[in-house]
C-alpha cells in the first residue's frame, strides 16, 4: 500500500483493505480488455487493494450474459500474478442464468466465479439479493460450506432488509456458521434510506460496510445538472430521477464545499460518505486514471463538521 492509505478491518475477518474499493461493473468486454486493466493497474498503483465485481456484471451488454467483469478481472490476475495483493469481492443470485440462493445455487455460483477468476479462492463471498423463496437458513448453510471448503474466505451480504439480516445471523448463531462480516447495500447524498435500519444493524452484528452507488450513477460527480446533459449518456437515464430541486440544491452544496477544498464534487460525496464513521470504505468505478486520482482524492480528504451538516441539511429529503 501506499503511505496515503490505511489498511481497514473487515468485520471480525482476518481481511484488510483499502478505503477504497474498487467497482467493476462497467467491466465488460473480456475480448478487448486493456482499458480496464489499465484501470486495475492504476488503481493498485494508488494504494487500492480492494476490487468489486460480481457473477451478473455485465450481463446487460448487448452480446453479453454475465461473468464479463470477473473474466477481465481474472486475466488481469493472471497476468500481472498479483493474486495475494489484492481482495477480491464477488456475489451470486443476480445472473440471469443462476438467480436466487438456493444451495445449488449458491456452489454453482461460487464454482463459475472461481474459474473465470483464475483462482482458488473468493476472498469476500456476498448473497446479492435477499431470496425470500429460499429458507435462509438453507443458504446460511451452503456459504457456510464453500467457507469450510476453503473456497471463501468470508461471507458477506448486500440489498437484504433488517429483518432478514437478522435471520441470517441467528440461523449461524444456532448452527455453528460462518457469520457475515460485510454489507454492500445502496448509499449516497441522494439515497441515504441505509441510514434508518441497515446502519444500526450493521454496527450492532459488526459488519464492515461497503455502499454502492455513492456517486448515484455519476450524478453526484457534478456533470449532469439538467436533462440535456443526460443525451447520448450511458447513464443519463439512471440519473434523471435526481433532477429535481432537491437533487440540484445537493449539488450546489457539493460544489461549494468542493470549492473550499479545491477538490471535485466527486470527492466531496465520497469523503461525506465515511464521515463519522458512517461507512467502511465506499465503492466507485472508474473508466480512466484521470478518474482514480479524483476517487482517491477523497480517501485523503477530511470535512468539517460544519460541512457534513450542510451536507446532511441539503440532502435531508432523501432520507
Amino acid at each position: 500500500m501506499t503511505e496515503t492509505t490505511t489498511a481497514l478491518p473487515v468485520g471480525r475477518s482476518d481481511l484488510r483493505v483499502s478505503p477504497l474499493g474498487l467497482g467493476t461493473n462497467t467491466f465488460n468486454d473480456p475480448g478487448d480488455p486493456k482499458q480496464f486493466h489499465t484501470v486495475l493497474d492504476g488503481f493498485v498503483e494508488r494504494g487500492g487493494t480492494f476490487i468489486d465485481t460480481a457473477d451478473m456484471y455485465s450481463y446487460w451488454v448487448p452480446g453479453n450474459g454475465g461473468g464479463e467483469s470477473e473474466t477481465i478481472i481474472g486475466q488481469w490476475l493472471a497476468g500481472r500474478r498479483n493474486r495475494d495483493d489484492v481482495v477480491i469481492a464477488t456475489k451470486v443470485s443476480g445472473k440471469p442464468d443462476l438467480l436466487g440462493l438456493a444451495p445449488q445455487t449458491v456452489v454453482r455460483g461460487a464454482e463459475d466465479s472461481l474459474r473465470r477468476l483464475q483462482t482458488d479462492h473468493i476472498d469476500l463471498f456476498y448473497a446479492h439479493y435477499q431470496d425470500d423463496e429460499t429458507p435462509i437458513v438453507e443458504s446460511a448453510a451452503a456459504f457456510d460450506r464453500l467457507v469450510t471448503e476453503g473456497k471463501v474466505r468470508a461471507v458477506a451480504l448486500s440489498n437484504f432488509s433488517v429483518a432478514a439480516i437478522e435471520e441470517w445471523f441467528r440461523a449461524c448463531e444456532e448452527n455453528g456458521f460462518a457469520r457475515p462480516v460485510a454489507l454492500q447495500p445502496r448509499y449516497s447524498l441522494v439515497s441515504r434510506e441505509y441510514e434508518t435500519g441497515l446502519a444500526g444493524v450493521a454496527q450492532r452484528l459488526g459488519m464492515s460496510v461497503f455502499p454502492y452507488q455513492v456517486l448515484a450513477g455519476g450524478f453526484l460527480t457534478g456533470k449532469y445538472r439538467s436533462e440535456a446533459d443526460t443525451e447520448g449518456r450511458a447513464r443519463g437515464g439512471a440519473v434523471k430521477r435526481y433532477l429535481t430541486p432537491e437533487g440540484l440544491r445537493v449539488l450546489d452544496v457539493l460544489d461549494a464545499v468542493a470549492a473550499e477544498h479545491g477538490t471535485e464534487p466527486a470527492a466531496v460525496a465520497l469523503a461525506w460518505a465515511t464521515a463519522n464513521g458512517k461507512v467502511t470504505a465506499p465503492l466507485a468505478a472508474a473508466t480512466s486514471t484521470a478518474q482514480l486520482d479524483q476517487l482517491f482524492a477523497a480517501v485523503a480528504l477530511e470535512l468539517t463538521a460544519e460541512q457534513v451538516q450542510r451536507l446532511d441539511e441539503a440532502s435531508a429529503s432523501f432520507v
